[in-house]
């Protein structure tokens, strides 16, 4: 049987309120068994490229990365959000070690080639490096990963956490029994927007299509969802959206998806 391992992705809002933030590693410390944590940070780079005169550029919500923006996502992503959160869980007794995709060769990728937008440095992931995530793993260390891979010709690469989280849970399931935890500021995928408990407790691919038609998931949700249903495509074997309540083992106020 295979061992457990949990792959937990934490969105912008939560990093940026340090309430929620110990909030949420609180519950992440207390997860049992092993674990993998992805956050981005993209908010705190808009701010501090703002700070440094530095115009942010998206397109469809999707940050269109130039050599500047990379220079201050790789301080932020990879330097002040991560090594916080590192830190934080220090404290919590959670040996936790904060990885790029550069680090260990973990997370490699290619520069998104130029259709409609050219999106800069931005990569898409060709691979992750599951044999060394797994000896970290099996040291008794808890990998922490920035939104940030790379093309192993030196060159940093701004990737989607939701891919990264992901494409880590697809690459480690031959090892282990994954479940990806998608953890954000809503209790889950909600029916209703204007109801915050409207929460839709089990979706699979039948219903899944059914709220697309209903324009119930839509826009933001639809990139989060693709990538959920991508994840159990390639033998992920749950995915869970929520809160950072979801992580507690007595809630049972979250979205689960299946096949």
């Amino acid at each position: 049987m295979k061992q457990k391992l949990s792959i937990v992705k934490i969105g912008g809002n939560v990093i940026e309120n340090q309430a929620e933030l110990e909030r949420f590693l609180l519950n992440f410390s207390k997860l049992e068994g092993l674990k993998i944590l992805v956050h981005g940070g993209g908010k705190l780079a808009t701010k501090l490229a703002s700070q440094l005169g530095i115009e942010s550029q998206m397109s469809n919500g999707r940050r269109i990365t130039d050599a500047k923006s990379l220079e201050v996502i790789t301080m932020v992503y990879g330097g002040l959000a991560n090594k916080n959160i590192v830190a934080k869980l220090q404290a919590l007794g959670t040996n936790a070690l904060g990885l790029s995709g550069a680090d260990g060769n973990s997370i490699k990728a290619h520069k998104r080639p130029v259709k409609d937008i050219d999106f800069g440095f931005v990569g898409d992931i060709d691979g992750i490096a599951s044999d060394f995530l797994n000896t970290v793993l099996n040291a008794g260390i808890t990998p922490v990963f920035c939104a940030i891979s790379h093309d192993g010709k030196g060159q940093l690469l701004n990737t989607n956490a939701d891919t990264i989280a992901s494409e880590i849970a697809i690459g480690m399931s031959p090892i282990f029994e994954t479940t990806l935890y998608y953890c954000f500021e809503k209790k889950g995928v909600l029916k209703n927007v204007e109801d915050e408990d409207s929460v839709i407790q089990h979706i699979n691919t039948a219903t899944y299509s059914d709220l697309i038609q209903e324009k119930i998931i839509a826009d933001g949700m639809l990139p989060k969802m693709e990538n959920c249903f991508h994840a159990l495509h390639n033998h992920v074997g749950k995915v869970c959206i929520g809160d950072i309540s979801m992580l507690q083992p007595e809630s049972n106020t979250f979205t689960t998806i299946t096949l």
